[in-house]
């Protein structure tokens, strides 16, 4: 064959000699791994909030109250409602009436005298001789059980409701939006009040012997209100990540291959809308906490002798000149409460933004 007739090969053409090729040693493996290590959304956004030193101070401040209100009612020897100094059979004991924080009364003086230990009244009692500390944690533990269970429920019905209106369109995405708007009209203080009453002619007799006897009708109807009118900002929250996802290419695929709509939503819009839904559902907790508390306040809350902080707050304002701190007391431990949780879900808001990411 003559040579002269072979194609020349090109010294500027890219032809790479598969012998020449040496394989990474481990050195060059370890850095290749240092310098692009495996990340996610997720894990980014965990980063991000744990760099920021507000939020996470105002995290392990909800942490503290929290394990506080679950642990302490274990050790602590008073209970809520037990009055002390009244014993049946007995004239009252007025020296446990209104005692100053960490003082004591005349019998437990005599018991710390003949070598008992007794446990220290650190906030005081109230004008019934009930340790005012544990009516405290105890209101802290309703208040933050009101959050939750509120937000939780906000949470579910906002969720089912808006990705189905937002998924389904059209005819049934405009008529479910005008119920929306329909229930941003009522007012919730006089819904509260209508359902107070009400249920409490109706629901009394059935609550009895349940835990909901111990917080009464009014709390119940609180739940309700929640439910049925809280959840329309998660709605359409939920509603407008679904309109903006659904026409993405994963969606498109999935419907490509027969996935249904149901298990779409599931497996997929839902999953991709979790960071807003997580940031509204923590910014959604300190607004039910300080809804419970000032309508607690208002005498709407749990029934006595149950505390809450509102209900706390409400009865200290009687005696606002000589016991000042009783008012101080909750109203701090509600500040602590609401800023914690706001701070923490503009943590929470900032970390999980996209934008934010260099």
């Amino acid at each position: 064959m003559d040579n002269n007739k072979m194609p020349k090969k090109n010294p500027l053409s890219f032809q790479l000699d598969i012998a020449k090729l040496q394989p990474a040693t481990a050195e060059e493996k370890a850095m290749q791994a240092r310098m692009s290590p495996s990340s996610s959304f997720f894990k980014d956004a965990i980063k991000r909030l744990a760099k920021n030193r507000l939020a996470m101070a105002c995290f392990w401040v909800i942490i503290i109250i929290t394990l506080m209100v679950i642990f302490v009612p274990m050790l602590w020897p008073y209970s809520y409602e037990q009055q002390l100094g009244i014993t049946p059979g007995q004239p009252v004991d007025g020296s446990y009436l209104n005692l100053q924080p960490f003082e004591y009364g005349e019998t437990e003086l005599e018991k710390i005298a003949a070598g008992e230990k007794i446990f220290p009244h650190i906030f005081g009692t109230d004008e019934a001789g009930r340790d005012y500390f544990i009516r405290v944690i105890y209101g802290t533990r309703v208040s933050l059980f009101v959050g939750l269970f509120a937000s939780i429920l906000v949470l579910i019905i906002g969720i089912i409701y808006g990705s189905i209106s937002g998924y389904v369109g059209g005819k049934t995405d405009l008529i479910m939006m005008r119920i929306v708007d329909i229930i941003y009209s009522l007012p919730d203080m006089l819904m509260i009040i209508l359902l107070s009453v009400v249920l409490n002619k109706t629901l009394g007799p059935a609550l009895q012997g349940t835990l909901f006897e111990k917080l009464g009708t009014n709390m119940v109807s609180i739940f309700l209100v929640f439910g049925l009118l809280y959840w329309v900002g998660m709605a359409r929250l939920v509603r407008g990540q679904i309109l903006s996802l659904k026409e993405q290419e994963f969606v498109l695929a999935s419907k490509s291959v027969g996935a249904s709509s149901g298990w779409i939503i599931r497996k997929h819009l839902i999953p991709n809308s979790m960071s807003v839904i997580i940031i509204s559902t923590a910014l959604q907790i300190p607004s039910a906490i300080f809804t419970e508390s000032f309508l607690s306040f208002l005498g709407l809350g749990v029934s006595a002798p149950m505390p809450s902080l509102g209900s706390l707050a409400s009865t200290a304002l009687s005696g606002i000149y000589s016991y000042a701190y009783r008012l101080l007391l909750p109203a701090l431990f509600i500040f602590l409460i609401v800023l914690s949780f706001n701070l923490f879900g503009n943590g929470l808001r900032d970390a999980f933004d996209p934008r934010l990411k260099n």
